[in-house]
């Protein structure tokens, strides 16, 4: 200890000494000394003097004995550091700064303190201090501090030191307590330990005294009782049965919450009755037991099937929906096994590698069949889960069970809904061809036939048109009811799309066998139907084509179906066609030439041929018909015959007629600055006069190339003119107003009345060469020759011009001039002005 201490110091037992020239307080702390010196020897008494600068200026041979410091290292030491040098244990001193602090503030002497002194390897003393100051001119020069171990003074001596050795545990437990304690005298806080401060996060120990307990509490406990009203019922019952403890909900100085266990304790000290609380936060456990309380009703109300297993997987608790779910009640299944009850037969074979698989994984998850204890089965989703303790061994097994019927009947009802059409009920493009997949596999495997029917209705497009979509709906719905009628069962009827019906026939014993079915579907689509106050009859086309001859894979033998069923429209419409190899050459140059045609307007490969139009009598020129051609990069030059039906159906025919408009008017603006006022002839697609811009392209054509509208005839066919209706004529009319020429091409072929002629703005008639005489001899049939007769008879009448086309033979000319026909083309008609200056001129 001594290098803990500084310098020697004075021989033990003396103050010390005064200086030579010291005054009367010097000399009175010389005599104080002697008068000490009397008493030190006293055994158990020790004696310590400090001055105000806190320096040992005496420590006599008790203290030195007491304390185990001896003199020389005390003296002139300050007294903070001989205190901290001490043996551990010497908690007493702690207290004794506080009281020689006192001291020298106050000037007074301070009253006996009893305290334990722990020595190093020997029992605890019990000692009884005093502390009085020593005073020169009215102040404190020093403090002395008398010790005195009373530990061995007697029987009263030992009890006391006893006592105080108890007092000064429970002061330790007071003061180093981990829980809060505090002392309550009419219902105040009096006192409280450190743990109390930190518990009500106060500042300091002052904001604690003299205040309620409740005075920490929230107006109300969770359960709504008022705090303060139930504080004193607390009392009162710790009052009348010595203790009462309690869970409380407290506030601290921060206004945050927490719980508390409280043990409420009631003593009596001096006839005044006082109260022990001891409080111990226990937030921590509260959200553990409200964790756990909600985790229980969570199970108990839980939709699902929560089942608890042993390790060998017996029932050890369920909650109520498995009940539900089953039927099973907890007795039923409390201590059974989990797989033997409620599932199928054969489920504990299909479970061994799923606890294989737990085990292995700790978990496992999927589809099940389950039993109802009332019989009857349901689908069922199970998670088993293995818990294991926290050393790893298993100790249970959690099965999570959910009925999944109405999950398995909307994924039907939506699955069925992905796989069919939504207006027939039939299997829809996506199912058919898992069907069609099926139904090669199984061909291929029995090395057996199979037919696909593709079937159109007809002109179905005119009756969503004149009818309307429901009376179209309502159709499509009979028509799918007769089509399943007419198969088997293992054969498919599905909707490919709009007005498009395909069947399978699976297995079928050859093609006679498909003729069959064929005509049988065409007979039922074509019966009577009673619709929404409509009496309909349509008409489809049917393609087919067999497996394995017109295709072996799903995507050739729909496809050769289709071109069937192209051809059977082709060739009349309501009737069915076998595909065969002819048939898709035909598609394929159809669907070159579309290809070519949407890229032809580009390249400018479309060229015009004129044919002459001659006057009868003169044998001048008239005018020229504008003739289409197509010179294709691989084909040669087409006539329109092969490609404008194309052009036609993939839409290409207005921005093909418009062109042809263009070009013809510049061609004959070229004529008429030659000096021939010839008119050109250009004939109108239905695709044209269908089309609202007719009017614009045809003021554009005359616009760009400067030819006078007078100069320009359009021909329109006698069966457009007829289907046409209102909305043509009044195209045709505002044409007549710009002053272009109308003219109807092919007459007579459309059976037409020619009274109905003076509803149209016409200005020209052109004969149909199916009424001209043969041109092989000169004896017409009497009923072609009474037909063209007719036509220029009625023309001249109406005040029409008339032109006979497709003239070939001088005789066919000369009849036409007997019957007073003013013009005419043809062939015959180029051979007059073939080779002629004219003749380059027109092309």
């Amino acid at each position: 200890m001594s290098d803990r201490i500084a310098a020697a110091a004075p021989s033990p037992g003396r103050l010390l000494a005064a200086a030579p020239d010291a005054g009367p307080a010097a000399r009175a702390l010389d005599l104080l000394s002697i008068i000490v010196a009397a008493v030190e020897q006293a055994p158990g008494l020790a004696v310590r003097g400090i001055d105000r600068d806190g320096i040992v200026r005496y420590w006599s041979f008790g203290a030195a004995r007491l304390y185990g410091v001896p003199a020389e290292l005390a003296l002139g030491q300050a007294w903070a550091g001989v205190a901290a040098a001490l043996p551990q244990g010497q908690g007493g001193f702690d207290d004794g700064h506080a009281e020689l602090a006192a001291v020298w503030d106050s000037g007074k002497a301070r009253g006996m303190r009893l305290w334990k002194l722990d020595a190093d390897g020997a029992a605890p003393r019990c000692i009884c201090s005093t502390v009085f100051p020593v005073m020169q001119s009215g102040s404190v020069r020093q403090v002395v501090c008398i010790d005195v171990d009373i530990t061995a003074s007697g029987q009263d001596g030992a009890a006391q030191g006893a006592l105080l050795l108890m007092g000064d545990n429970f002061r330790q437990l007071y003061d180093k307590s981990a829980d809060a304690i505090v002392l309550l005298r009419d219902e105040h806080i009096a006192e409280a330990n450190p743990a109390a401060i930190a518990l009500f996060q106060c500042e300091d120990r002052p904001r604690l005294l003299g205040r309620r307990l409740s005075d920490f509490s929230p107006l109300r406990q969770p359960d709504g009782q008022l705090s303060s009203l139930r504080g004193t019922q607390m009392a009162a019952q710790a009052h009348a049965d010595g203790n009462c403890r309690y869970d409380w909900r407290y506030q601290t100085c921060l206004g945050e919450l927490f719980w508390g266990e409280v043990l409420l304790t009631s003593v009596t000290l001096d006839h005044t009755y006082l109260f022990y609380a001891v409080i111990r936060d226990i937030s921590s456990r509260k959200l553990a037991e409200q964790a756990w309380h909600l985790s229980a009703q969570v199970v108990e109300h839980a939709r699902e099937a929560i089942v608890v297993l042993d390790p060998q997987q017996r029932v050890v608790s369920m909650n109520p929906a498995y009940s539900e779910i089953s039927g099973y009640s907890l007795d039923d299944m409390l201590g059974k096994h989990f797989i033997l009850h409620g599932m199928e037969p054969d489920t504990p074979a299909f479970f061994e590698p799923v606890w294989d698989e737990v085990d292995a994984n700790g978990y496992w998850q999927g589809d099940i069949v389950g039993q109802r204890k009332a019989g009857g089965r349901y689908p069922a989703w199970l998670s088993l889960t293995a818990i294991r303790d926290p050393q790893g061994q298993l100790s249970n097994y959690l099965a999570i069970l959910s009925d999944i019927s109405e999950r398995k009947k909307n994924e039907e009802h939506t699955r069925h809904l992905a796989e069919h059409d939504f207006l027939t009920d039939l299997p829809n493009r996506v199912l058919l061809l898992d069907r069609l997949s099926l139904a090669l596999a199984a061909a291929r495997r029995k090395l057996s036939m199979l037919a696909i029917l593709y079937l159109d209705l007809d002109h179905f497009k005119h009756i969503n048109d004149s009818m309307g979509h429901h009376v179209g709906d309502l159709l499509l719905k009979e028509v799918a009811r007769r089509l399943v009628r007419c198969v088997r069962g293992v054969d498919t009827v599905s909707r490919h799309g709009g007005d498009e019906f395909v069947i399978i026939l699976a297995e079928v014993g050859g093609i006679d066998q498909a003729a069959h079915v064929a005509a049988s579907l065409l007979h039922a689509v074509t019966q009577v139907y009673q619709l929404g106050g409509y009496e309909l009859q349509v008409s489809a086309s049917i393609g087919v084509a067999i497996f394995p001859s017109d295709g072996d894979n799903i995507e050739s033998l729909v496809h050769n179906a289709d071109i069937a069923m192209y051809h059977a429209k082709e060739s009349g419409r309501n009737n069915f066609q076998f595909f065969n190899a002819e048939m898709n050459a035909q598609i394929v140059e159809r669907a070159s030439l579309e290809h070519g045609l949407r890229e032809a307007l580009g390249r400018d490969e479309f060229v015009l041929e004129f044919q002459p139009a001659l006057d009868v009598a003169s044998g001048q020129i008239v005018g020229a018909e504008a003739l289409l051609r197509w010179r294709h990069p691989q084909l040669g030059v087409l006539p329109p015959e092969r490609f404008i039906a194309v052009a036609e159906e993939c839409g290409l025919m207005v921005s093909i007629g418009n062109w042809v408009l263009r070009h013809a008017c510049l061609r004959a603006r070229a004529w008429h600055d030659a000096g021939h006022a010839w008119r050109v002839a250009v004939n109108l697609s239905p695709a044209q006069c269908q089309h609202n811009n007719l009017l614009l392209s045809v003021q554009e054509a005359l616009a760009m190339s400067g030819l006078p509208a007078g100069c320009l005839e359009l021909e329109v066919t006698e069966s457009l003119l007829m289907k046409g209706g209102a909305r043509l004529a009044g195209v045709l009319a505002q044409l007549r107003a710009l002053g272009a020429r109308l003219a109807i091409d092919d007459f007579g072929t459309g059976y037409s009345r020619l009274a109905n002629l003076r509803h149209y703005p016409v200005d020209k008639l052109k004969i149909d060469p199916s009424f001209l005489p043969a041109a092989a001899d000169d004896a017409a049939g009497e009923s072609d020759t009474a037909v063209a007769a007719t036509i220029i008879a009625m023309a001249r009448e109406l005040q029409l011009t008339v032109i006979a086309e497709g003239v070939e033979t001088a005789q066919q000319l000369a009849y036409l001039r007997a019957q007073g026909c003013q013009q005419y083309q043809g062939r015959f008609a180029s051979a007059q002005v073939a080779g002629s200056v004219l003749a380059k001129l027109l092309n």
